[in-house]
């Protein structure tokens, strides 16, 4: 027979076996997805044009989405830009988007379907209006525009609200007092480089690899869009009240700028989804967003200006639940 333990020698075997059980627990704890499992499934991302911000923007979260929710599987889509971005999301064509302040503020104000189901999840960086002429053309303000062809972006394009309330901002008729052209910035520079337009505008993080390549290829310049314009665009009313003055660093495209910043105006875009995204997987895709700034940015450089500090402001949306619980989980 075994021989019996002694008194002490069973409680120091008690308090042995108990530390190993702890240890191994929380190795366990650590190592396995013991009851929260990392969001799973499939989500549909709406971005932009293929050469915009949005897009390459969106193609960065989703790798940084993949290191970070691996059994998620994100898809993403093309589209013409906030517009088209805000109507899939507010009516279930996409689950989650990148959009600017104005687009979400007119989607509202004309309450188009779902646009009460609309959240916000992040405020992200901030768009820079562009209007871009050939450097001999005789445009000094939005005004010089009268009888001109302008690209104008396509009809479901945040450039295409801008530049209508810059174009009436300025005093001219969008349909009538310029010869409008519906292209993007996939096709506005070569049109510019062959003499087919006149200008185009464009809104868009800084730098824009588009207007970036094509200020290194032909001699081409910004036309500022000064204070007074921001005035009257503040009178409109609506989305309009969104824009904000701004400056365009002198480094931002340094061939066509020469050392000159170029006052303009800026937009704020945000992260959006809608009020039935589940809690959990918009809480996470949050988390990642502001984790990955640093990454993305090191490629988009407008994704370096994704602030912790500012990211909770939405406005004209509230936060969705799982995005409000993120912020909640971090303030100190």
């Amino acid at each position: 027979m075994f021989q019996a333990l002694p008194r002490i020698g069973r409680r120091r075997a008690l308090f042995g076996s108990a530390a190993v059980f702890a240890v191994v627990g929380l190795l366990l704890w650590w190592l396995l997805p013991l009851g929260e499992d990392s969001p799973r499934g499939t989500i549909t991302f709406s971005t932009g044009t293929p050469t915009g911000v949005y897009q390459m923007y969106g193609k960065l979260l989703q790798g940084a989405i993949a290191k970070d929710m691996p059994q998620l599987d994100v898809r993403l889509l093309n589209s013409d830009g906030s517009q088209e971005n805000i109507s899939r999301v507010a009516t279930g064509k996409a689950d989650f988007t990148i959009a600017a302040a104005d687009a979400v503020e007119t989607y509202l104000l004309q309450h188009k379907p779902g646009a009460k189901r609309l959240r916000g999840c992040s405020r992200l960086y901030d768009d820079y209006v562009h209007l871009v002429v050939p450097r001999r053309s005789p445009v000094q303000s939005v005004a010089d525009l009268k009888g001109m062809r302008v690209a104008v972006g396509p009809s479901g394009s945040g450039v295409r609200l801008i530049a209508n309330h810059v174009l009436e901002a300025a005093g001219l008729d969008p349909g009538k007092d310029i010869k409008p052209l519906a292209d993007g910035i996939a096709t506005m520079p070569e049109l510019l480089e062959d003499h087919k337009i006149d200008a185009f505008f464009w809104s868009g993080g800084l730098p824009t690899n588009a207007v970036q390549k094509l200020s290194k290829a032909d001699d081409i310049r910004l036309v500022p869009i000064g204070n007074d314009l921001v005035e009257k665009l503040h009178e409109q009313g609506g989305g309009s009240r969104y824009y904000r003055s701004a400056v365009m660093p002198a480094d931002a495209y340094p061939e066509a700028q020469r050392g000159s910043a170029v006052p303009t105006l800026a937009v704020a875009n945000f992260l959006i989804t809608r009020e039935d995204a589940d809690a959990d997987l918009t809480e996470e895709l949050t988390r990642t967003v502001i984790a990955s700034r640093d990454r993305i940015g090191a490629v988009v450089h407008a994704a370096q200006l994704v602030d912790l500090r500012t990211a909770i402001y939405t406005d004209p949306l509230p936060l969705h639940e799982g995005a409000r619980r993120y912020y909640r989980s971090i303030k100190p």
